[in-house]
């Protein structure tokens, strides 16, 4: 079931009520002098964690008025633009607090296209990872090694020694392979599963263009244990990420 969850400003106001399908919810009291308290329950959800979840970690999966889905599945696609909640430090690292693709780039009118919405030029705006989206004139005024699909989110401006998290609900153990849609240089990007190293993976190919687009099987990943995951992308500068499929190696 949803969860309400009040993302609140910098003096602490309630600015919107959220509704998430995650296996915790938040319940915050704001007043005009400021926080009065939170308390972070878990709830019953129909994922379990594996036995190898860090349990000290803060972070909770994506989810707003929109995304209602939860913990991303496996096998199944990861959106890279659905790290999880919790901010940097926790859910993320950015080497600065500016999301300078919907907080800034799509600020411009020009960048706010008509096949867009303000939900989609706007995503996660006040959060530090950099997000922007497909568009008309910079993404398919051009041939692709593989066409993405118009408004496809995606993080970029990335730097040395970014990552982010996401919290995977893994329904099948094996092994995986990992197949991602991304743009720009033939970089080393890995992944760890519950802060452990999992996977190297190689980008096979420049495409040319931060704006060129090519979808490749980079690597494989093993899960040995299903349920609730904490997955880590670490990469470096020189790429945008859209997505990462994952699809059991041999069709197990």
């Amino acid at each position: 079931m949803p969860f309400p969850t009040f993302r609140l400003d910098k003096s602490n106001a309630i600015l919107q009520l959220l509704t998430m399908n995650t296996p915790f919810h938040i319940f915050c009291l704001a007043v005009p002098l400021g926080l009065v308290g939170c308390l972070s329950l878990q709830s019953v959800s129909s994922a379990k964690t594996s036995s190898t979840f860090p349990a000290d970690y803060k972070g909770q999966p994506f989810g707003d008025a929109v995304y209602k889905s939860g913990p991303q599945v496996i096998p199944g696609r990861v959106e890279c633009a659905y790290f999880d909640l919790g901010g940097e430090g926790v859910a993320y690292h950015d080497v600065d607090a500016v999301n300078h693709g919907s907080g800034e780039l799509n600020l411009m009118p020009y960048h706010q296209r008509p096949h867009a919405t303000p939900y989609i030029w706007g995503f996660r705006k006040d959060e530090g990872m950099d997000i922007s989206y497909t568009k008309d004139f910079a993404d398919f005024s051009h041939p692709n090694f593989f066409t993405p699909a118009t408004n496809q989110l995606y993080i970029g401006w990335t730097s040395d020694g970014e990552w982010c998290n996401y919290t995977v609900n893994v329904k099948k153990t094996g092994t995986y392979t990992i197949t991602a849609l991304y743009s720009n240089e033939p970089k080393t990007i890995s992944f760890s599963v519950d802060n452990q190293p999992a996977s190297e993976c190689k980008l096979p190919m420049a495409t040319g263009s931060w704006h060129i687009w090519n979808k490749a099987e980079i690597g494989t990943i093993t899960f040995t244990e299903t349920g609730l995951h904490l997955l880590t992308l670490h990469y470096n500068a020189g790429n945008n990420f859209a997505y990462f499929d994952f699809e059991q190696a041999n069709h197990q």
